[in-house]
């Protein structure tokens, strides 16, 4: 399949004009903190939008809509915990982080456990971020390869080369305001498809309801108490926990909450990036469900091979080229590759902060001028936008060791999450409690993490988790949240015990 002229054009200027625009912000970026917050005076909603559009990816954009045209909209119930885990983050985190002023996310860490915790949790961020950064090159390429024939290992390498070169460029103020213009392409582009799906019914709007209700397409999943299933509730913890981690400990969100003038505007850039998520990934779903009640009531305008079952992620990329009029297509297509490039060119800046503030500013240079400050952000930029294309690179055609790398990123982040928590919910506890916790959790997290990909078959099955994937982060952090607080009571009633 061939794009026409016209999409072409749109989708080359909107994607080649962001990387150009956001190359543009190197005459801005003086010394590291224009480089990393942006001197601290970037406007509340921009930042809000960065936020917004760091949080959904690519892959958001298709498998949404994926998810919603299989089977029905449990999966929109992630979103429900966002305002939850938003408030909460708003509340204590934020504060916390403007109070200390550091732009690491990890400095805190070190002020409670000591370095070992700053380094567990700088290192395992870095790792994630390089996985997630291959993750969804690759994904990104997959559809557009099927799409249109293009090569995928060349489309990961432009990409990847595109994305670092303004980030390194530009530094947070490229990623930012590029983020902001991507995010409001994406959102434009979902509603224009949400609505010429609508008014492509052929007996009108209403249809789309009608064939949706009689299918169930709207329920939000079991109301069951199974902890093996993808229950409401099951979903709704599982975005409780991940949400928190995002957007409290998070360095893409946390670096964000720096570059504002005021924790006020902060705070409220925090609130409007995550709220925005909410109605957008509704008009995701929704745009799913109007596929389904589209293509069953068009039933001959959908191939073949698109129904049969475990098709329905192509379904939104084969509408976006053959049900769209020319132009809108290349919108859609455009909207897809922003989503890509805002979580990228975060994870490349964020990385760089990390290396610039958590190392060598701490344990190679500690007097470091603006001069070697600047060469070490721009040469790890560099560094990590080149590594996550050859992650990328290596992952082609190798589903199962991408599944096992996500594995791995829950393995990372579960430990975070409940690290961090354990140092802000108790002040008694110690280094050596937070260290076993850890070592608890983590244990626990690899567990159900790999469990599946390892204990398959015969007596090793009775080594397999039995419960949903999704509770794997829930299950870390209270294990190393709850090993923390006994082995600090049990330290404090030995000790007690000892002086009488």
């Amino acid at each position: 399949m061939k794009l026409k002229l016209l999409d072409l054009i749109i989708f080359a200027m909107l994607t080649f004009g962001n990387v150009i625009f956001g190359a543009a912000f190197y005459f801005r970026n003086k010394t590291s903190s224009q480089f990393t917050s942006g001197g601290g005076k970037l406007p509340a909603w921009v930042v809000g939008m960065s936020i917004f559009a760091t949080f959904v990816s690519s892959i958001s954009f298709l498998a949404l809509p994926g998810k919603a045209y299989m089977s029905n909209w449990n999966a929109l119930v992630f979103s429900f915990s966002i305002p939850v885990a938003s408030f909460l983050a708003v509340k204590f985190f934020v504060p916390l982080y403007r109070q200390i002023g550091s732009i690491s996310a990890y400095n805190y860490l070190e002020m409670r456990f000591g370095p070992w915790a700053r380094i567990y949790a700088s290192i395992c961020y870095v790792f994630t971020q390089l996985m997630r950064t291959g993750a969804i090159l690759l994904l990104l390429a997959l559809p557009l390869n099927a799409l249109f024939g293009w090569n995928i290992r060349t489309i990961i390498i432009v990409t990847g080369l595109a994305v670092t070169i303004y980030s390194m460029l530009g530094g947070i103020q490229a990623v930012i305001w590029t983020d902001a213009i991507q995010g409001i392409i994406l959102i434009t582009g979902a509603i224009v498809c949400a609505l010429i799906l609508m008014f492509s019914m052929p007996e009108g709007p209403g249809q789309v309801f009608r064939i949706a209700a009689a299918n169930h397409k709207f329920d939000l999943g079991s109301f069951s108490l199974s902890l093996k299933d993808s229950t409401f509730w099951v979903v709704l913890i599982y975005g409780l926990f991940i949400n928190l981690q995002n957007y409290g400990i998070d360095q893409n969100y946390v670096q964000r909450y720096m570059t504002t003038s005021t924790t006020r505007e902060a705070k409220s850039s925090a609130l409007f990036g995550s709220l925005l998520y909410i109605p957008v990934s509704f008009i995701f779903f929704f745009i799913g469900t109007e596929l389904y009640a589209y293509y069953t009531a068009l039933p001959a305008m959908l191939p073949a091979e698109l129904k049969v079952a475990g098709a329905g992620d192509k379904v939104f990329p084969y509408f976006i080229v053959n049900g769209l009029p020319t132009g809108i297509t290349g919108l859609l297509i455009a909207s897809v590759f922003a989503a890509g490039m805002s979580t990228i060119s975060t994870s490349i800046n964020s990385t760089a902060t990390i290396v610039l503030s958590d190392y060598y500013k701490r344990y190679f240079n500690k007097g470091a001028d603006e001069k070697s400050s600047m060469k070490v952000l721009y040469s790890s930029s560099l560094l990590f936008g080149l590594l996550g294309t050859v992650v990328a690179l290596t992952l082609v055609g190798v589903d199962s060791v991408l599944d096992a790398w996500w594995g791995l990123a829950s393995v990372f982040s579960g430990g975070m999450l409940g690290l961090f928590l354990l140092g802000f919910l108790s002040k008694k506890v110690r280094n050596i409690d937070a260290a076993i916790g850890v070592v608890a959790g983590v244990l626990i997290i690899i567990w159900m993490s790999l469990s599946p990909l390892f204990f398959k078959h015969g007596i090793l099955l009775h080594f397999k988790s039995p419960f949903h994937q999704n509770l794997t982060i829930v299950f870390g952090t209270i294990i190393i949240s709850l090993i923390g607080f006994l082995s600090a009571k049990l330290f404090a009633a030995k000790k007690i015990i000892s002086e009488n």
